[in-house]
């Protein structure tokens, strides 16, 4: 729809079948069989386990603002900071289940000064972005991953899981009514946002029965306007993101506030961002709020690409996933990448500082990068550490010889001239 049809709107509640393909649609019997949660209540007469209903995409309700926003200009937009006309909502409540998913403009949450979010941080979000394509299909990239993601999330919170293939329908159907505001400019997406939250308002730390999800969207432009810029990192030791048994494998909200403090101690130092090492052996862990791979060659000669496994500490990020396949299959013969090294290693293993500074100081360091949603790539070029700065490697456009062909082929799926089956349709 166009933004002045948008404008012409008035306030209504208009059927499912209207903005969605009939196919993308169940009967109500058949959607409730299909998503069907995994939480149980029990029948107050009988005590026998009932079980609750999942999303259901039959019940979506739209209702379009009758005040449409005026798009910004695609060279003004800062990331996170404007917001598309449209918000999904889905409320839950442990003897109901979800309940009725509405599209609606969007507003302020209300929420009393009691709920569990406020106090005891019971929150927990995603981030993905959906891309236009020059023949002005939308498509979202790998939105299952962030589904998985989500729900293992919540259950470390003892949230409600929820089926993710009945919220990424949701999903399409939000950014479908928005997507006017998706920026037509190369390098440009739609951030998406989903969220899910405690609500009920009674103090005590003990499960939630009650919580939001909500989904809000933001346009957003390239994250390097004018070419890569290699960031300085601080080598923190100070502080720790995650420990052991801890909940550094979830995208937690109470994951991210402790971090400020530690981002502002690097500023003042000259730094960009963070490199979180853990232990008395200083292993490296995450980049700010990113992932990280270190290059660099082995006594043999062939390069080896190294990310810290995934131990429980380290966020299983979506690029993350990505940037593997991608290696490996190149490594394997599936599909080779132009630039990629012919002979490369690829280890999920524990690396330290003093392997890193060895590797640099024998000319055996080839490059530092994180990986991220937002960023998709951010090269390295230094890390501030004990004093004195590690100079990192970089290539003359600010990019290493590992982390381009990777970018290149991400991004090429990502913006649809690579064709992929990580895209999912959400219209064309």
């Amino acid at each position: 729809m166009s933004l002045a049809k948008l404008r012409l709107t008035s306030l209504r509640t208009i059927s499912p079948a209207q903005k969605i393909s009939s196919s993308a649609w169940r009967s109500t019997t058949v959607c409730r069989k299909r998503f069907m949660s995994g939480d149980v209540a029990r029948d107050p007469m009988t005590g026998e386990a009932v079980s609750l209903p999942d999303i259901e995409p039959s019940l979506l309700k739209i209702t379009r603002t009758t005040d449409p926003k005026t798009l910004p200009p695609s060279s003004s937009l800062l990331f996170g900071r404007t917001f598309t006309d449209h918000m999904l909502r889905i409320p839950w409540t442990a003897t109901a289940g979800w309940g009725a998913p509405s599209i609606e403009p969007y507003g302020t949450i209300n929420l009393t000064p009691s709920a569990t979010v406020l106090h005891y941080a019971q929150s927990l979000f995603e981030g993905l972005k959906a891309y236009r394509h020059t023949d002005g299909t939308v498509t979202m990239f790998r939105p299952d991953m962030n589904m998985k993601r989500m729900n293992t999330s919540a259950q470390r919170l003892a949230l409600p899981a929820f089926n993710g293939d009945a919220l990424i329908e949701m999903i399409k159907a939000l950014v479908n009514i928005d997507r006017e505001w998706i920026p037509k400019e190369p390098g440009h997406s739609l951030y998406i946002r989903p969220t899910m939250i405690g609500t009920n308002g009674a103090l005590g730390v003990q499960p939630p029965n009650e919580a939001l999800l909500f989904v809000i969207c933001s346009p957003v432009g390239p994250y390097y306007p004018r070419g890569f810029k290699p960031v300085p990192l601080y080598g923190t030791t100070e502080y720790i993101r995650a420990a052991p048994g801890g909940t550094g494998a979830f995208k937690l909200a109470a994951n991210y506030a402790p971090g400020v403090v530690a981002q502002k101690s690097a500023a003042k130092a000259g730094y960009v961002q963070n490199l979180w090492l853990h232990g008395p052996e200083h292993y490296l862990t995450e980049v700010g709020t990113m992932n990280l791979f270190v290059a660099l060659k082995g006594e043999d000669g062939v390069a080896e690409l190294v990310t810290p496994p995934l131990d429980g500490m380290i966020l299983p990020g979506v690029t993350r996933d990505s940037v593997l396949a991608l290696a490996r299959n190149h490594v394997s013969g599936i599909k080779k990448l132009p630039g990629l090294p012919d002979q490369l290693k690829i280890s999920e293993r524990l690396i330290h500082m003093g392997e890193v500074i060895q590797a640099n100081n024998a000319g055996r360091l080839i490059e530092l990068f994180g990986t991220g949603t937002a960023a998709v790539v951010t090269p390295v070029d230094k890390i501030g550490y004990q004093g004195s700065d590690v100079h990192i490697p970089t290539g003359e456009d600010g990019m290493g010889p590992i982390s381009k062909p990777l970018w290149t082929e991400l991004v090429g799926i990502q913006t649809g001239t690579i064709k992929s089956d990580w895209n999912v349709v959400v219209t064309k």
